[in-house]
């Protein structure tokens, strides 16, 4: 565990819930801090189910052109300084600690000059933006917090903005339709800047769309622009055919398992392509296929072990466990799954679990390590209602997944921990032989933004 002098623990103590009325804040803070997203741009990333995969895409194919690139997301899942990367390399500890103390120096003067309080997501994304303006950076990957027209991210400078699918979550924050929350995710959209559309429903891209008409954005429908078909692929990667009117990549190898990130590859090489010609310069085709094949993410459809299989996802709304559904039929994998499940209280459980029954002989629910979490004799009622037979509460994670790899190593069936971030966060952090940073981990301070 972090001392409590660690700067992420200082970060975690101005936790702040609900989404401020603008960008006031946001930009005082920038301003005080002399303006550091001045000297790059970024490719900005909303949306609800695929932004952060979309994110490692992009990022990994901008490395894979010699771009120093920088990359912005969230949440973290065991330590803060996931969040901001150069590159392959995190923020370092020292690094990180000075740019706190500056960021919270700053925070504390707008506040005496009048200004509200900054939240936490609010210095994290100032905090991103000094160290990649210090470190020289002028092009980074920014994944919006939550929504989008009040995020903080949306005061970064975007040279492409892009959204992925969308769903109905965090509805006590956006609205209770896929429409109203396409307004919000839209919100990203600028006067000039070309804005990427992945796939979704059709009442959701509509929105999107009327936003971006208002805003004067270029759109830009990814699954017409570029074609992506799978061709083969197991539990570590898959191969697809990937063609667009500008360029036929042929044969492309994805280092992402899951079909759900077919729609996602569709969508970042429809960006990729978009920047390129927004500055000009297409992209080389062998850097975005070597891009393509060495973009890795944590707790998407991550096999943690090959005997028995063990998949974790982080899936915790319906649409994504109706993907995860998916992608384990696709590697064929989805017969009888031995599911542990951990959620929070303020998700769509029964919708969830519903969605996932099909699959899923068997569930052990656990309890998570936050006060958001859902009782896990309350999770097992839900999962019987949604037609799961077999149930077992589990008095912890770990005692969870041991009892959970036994029963599937004797049928030879595969195990799937998904649920939520903050349970993918625990058994990360247990496999690593580490703790997560203090307090929550924190993915709902997003709504601070």
């Amino acid at each position: 565990m972090s001392a409590p002098d660690d700067p992420a623990a200082r970060l975690f103590a101005r936790r702040s819930f609900g989404v401020k009325p603008g960008l006031g804040t946001m930009r005082a803070l920038l301003s005080r801090l002399g303006d550091p997203q001045s000297s790059f741009r970024v490719l900005h990333v909303a949306g609800t189910d695929g932004k952060g995969s979309v994110c490692e895409m992009l990022h990994s194919v901008l490395r894979a052109c010699g771009i120093r690139a920088g990359l912005y997301t969230s949440p973290h899942l065991v330590r803060f300084r996931e969040r901001i990367r150069i590159g392959a390399e995190e923020i370092g500890e020292d690094a990180l600690g000075a740019l706190v103390e500056e960021v919270e120096k700053a925070a504390a003067d707008v506040a005496a000059a009048g200004g509200a309080e900054a939240t936490f997501f609010e210095m994290a994304t100032a905090i991103a933006a000094l160290h990649f303006a210090r470190e020289g950076v002028r092009l980074a990957v920014a994944e919006v917090g939550m929504g989008g027209r009040l995020d903080a991210t949306n005061a970064l400078p975007s040279a492409v903005s892009v959204v992925t699918r969308i769903g109905l979550d965090h509805t006590q924050w956006l609205g209770d339709t896929l429409e109203k929350i396409a307004l919000e995710k839209a919100g990203i959209a600028r006067r000039g800047v070309p804005l990427v559309l992945g796939a979704m429903p059709e009442e959701a891209a509509a929105a999107v769309c009327r936003r971006a008409a208002e805003a004067g954005a270029p759109v830009v429908l990814a699954p017409e622009a570029v074609s992506v078909r799978r061709t083969g692929g197991d539990l570590r990667s898959q191969t697809l055919a990937v063609a667009s009117e500008e360029t036929d990549y042929g044969r492309v190898e994805l280092g992402l398992a899951a079909s759900y990130q077919i729609e996602n590859a569709a969508t970042a090489v429809a960006a990729l392509e978009t920047f390129g010609r927004a500055i000009g310069v297409a992209l080389p085709a062998d850097a975005v296929k070597k891009g393509l094949a060495g973009a890795r993410v944590r707790a998407r459809f991550q096999l943690l072990s090959d005997d028995p299989p063990v998949i974790l996802d982080g899936a915790h709304n319906p649409c994504a466990a109706a993907a995860l559904v998916s992608a384990l039929k696709a590697a064929k994998a989805g017969r009888s799954v031995r599911l542990v499940c951990g959620m929070c209280e303020d998700k769509d459980s029964a919708g969830f679990l519903r969605e996932i029954a099909p699959v899923a002989g068997k569930v052990w629910t656990v309890p998570l390590a936050t006060p958001r979490g859902r009782a896990p004799e309350t999770l097992a009622a839900l999962a019987r209602g949604a037609g799961i037979r077999e149930t077992a509460v589990a008095p912890s994670v770990e005692s969870g997944l041991a009892a959970a790899r036994a029963d599937a190593a004797a049928a030879g069936l595969p195990v799937v921990v998904a649920g939520s971030l903050y349970l993918a966060g625990e058994v990360l952090a247990a496999r690593e032989g580490s703790s997560p940073d203090p307090g929550e981990l924190l993915h709902g301070a997003e709504r601070g933004s």
